[in-house]
């Protein structure tokens, strides 16, 4: 145990931490007993650490092959799990395998197999099926956002890789919601529950307000609430992919700066999306319920709910990108008279739009696109030390930067760009001629 405390305190460390919350203490505690473990807590409140850190306890630096498997519904939040995995320091290998990834790269990394494994159902069953890596070793399963996995229909694929799992001594289940039954293929035996779903530390302090508007008015309105809403990070959801299209259709058309994410956009168009929403390029982000959940986006302020969803469940989740970990936000709801949905609150205050707006000022941050990533033996130090240098820009006119396979993505300050990609043409990093443009 002594060797334990030592790992958590150097993963914590590493992610600047100075405490757990209750919730994460909790699910240490439990990791103790060698029992199965099912754990639910809302949005934002530090799953992803709670599951991690009991993981990381169970890890054999002598094992060669994969021992713990993380499944997630989404290739953003395996990327997500991924990236704070990494963050932690430890010495042990992490892949990631999802849909839209190539094939190819993914069986090259499971040629020589990581100890931790996460990807989505379906693109595990397939390495499974074609024998791409040994699931001998693994002894942890971990089913983050199960319920989510359930709604996104990967019943199937999650029952096949747990039937094929014939080493598994411990199951970490997670969800936002508390379930009326666990499915039987899952075979979790006699779990520890840990419940934090109505833990009152963990709740958002959240203002709701309306936006009451005949229908005909929607997008005008919407535009109005944005506008008066003005620099804040602002989430505006919508039920269909079509909506977030029309919306930004309108949005580009009155000069308004945003990006959207859906399902149905190519997955290097949405996690571009994302790192701009992330990085502070942009400040709007226009979206289905695929962002409500599991995304690493950053502290949101305002929620937008352009249609409300069918469910209060899928409210909830959504409200929860904002007021997260004891900061604040504001939801508000765009409703027509007729329109009436019963988990939403009595005597919600109406937003006042009858003043006219500006439209706000660009971010102060403008993202770069790096043709070369880590298949280049390009990293994040490399990009620091040549646009410091070479570049001429001091510390703070850099922003996040963000490596990925193939490419990388930079936030630069918007006054600098300018002369920075005059300074750098022509320059080369790592013995490659610079390939760099503002990410479009």
């Amino acid at each position: 145990m002594l060797i334990f405390g030592v790992m958590v305190e150097h993963a914590l460390k590493r992610l600047n931490i100075t405490a757990l919350n209750e919730m994460q203490k909790a699910a240490l505690e439990a990791s103790k007993l060698a029992k199965d473990i099912v754990l639910i807590a809302p949005t934002g409140s530090g799953k992803t650490l709670a599951f991690l850190l009991p993981l990381i306890s169970k890890l054999k630096p002598t094992a060669k092959g994969v021992q713990a498997l993380i499944l997630v519904p989404s290739r953003e939040l395996a990327l997500q799990i991924e990236q704070v995995f990494k963050q932690m320091g430890t010495a042990f290998k992490v892949n990631c395998c999802y849909g839209g990834h190539s094939v190819r790269t993914e069986k090259n990394n499971l040629s020589h197999a990581p100890s931790v494994l996460i990807g989505t159902p379906g693109r595990i069953a397939y390495h499974l099926e074609y024998q791409n890596f040994d699931e001998f070793m693994i002894e942890t399963l971990v089913l983050d956002e199960f319920d989510k996995s359930l709604e996104f229909g990967f019943e199937a694929d999650m029952s096949y890789i747990i039937k094929s799992l014939l080493s598994l001594k411990e199951r970490i289940l997670t969800s936002a919601t508390k379930m009326d039954e666990i499915p039987s293929f899952v075979k979790i035996n006699a779990p520890v529950e840990i419940d934090f779903s109505a833990n009152k530390d963990v709740k958002p302090d959240l203002k709701l307000k309306k936006v009451t508007v005949p229908a005909a008015d929607k997008l005008e309105f919407l535009f109005k609430l944005l506008t008066k809403i003005g620099d804040k990070n602002t989430l505006v959801f919508c039920n269909h992919r079509e909506t977030v299209d029309r919306i930004s259709d309108l949005l580009f058309e009155q000069g308004l700066e945003h990006e959207v994410f859906h399902g149905g956009m190519e997955q290097d168009e949405r996690e571009k999306s994302l790192l701009k929403f992330r990085n502070g390029s942009l400040r709007i982000l226009i979206t289905t319920d695929l962002a409500a959940r599991g995304l690493d986006i950053p502290e949101v302020e305002h929620i937008v709910h352009y249609q409300l969803p069918y469910t209060e469940d899928a409210y909830i989740h959504r409200n929860g990108r904002t007021a997260r970990m004891n900061a604040k936000g504001t939801a508000y709801a765009m409703l027509t008279e007729e329109e009436n949905y019963k988990y939403l609150p009595e005597n919600i205050d109406e937003e006042d739009l009858t003043d006219s707006y500006r439209l706000p000022k660009s971010s102060e941050w403008i993202t770069l696109y790096l043709s070369y990533g880590k298949k280049d033996k390009i990293n994040k130090i490399d990009i620091v030390g040549l646009f410091l240098q070479k570049g001429k820009l001091q510390k703070d006119d850099l922003g996040l930067i963000e490596v990925k396979d193939t490419s990388s993505y930079i936030a630069v300050k918007r006054d600098k760009v300018e002369n920075l990609l005059n300074i750098l043409s022509g320059e080369k990093i790592k013995g490659k001629k610079m390939k760099i443009a503002v990410a479009s």
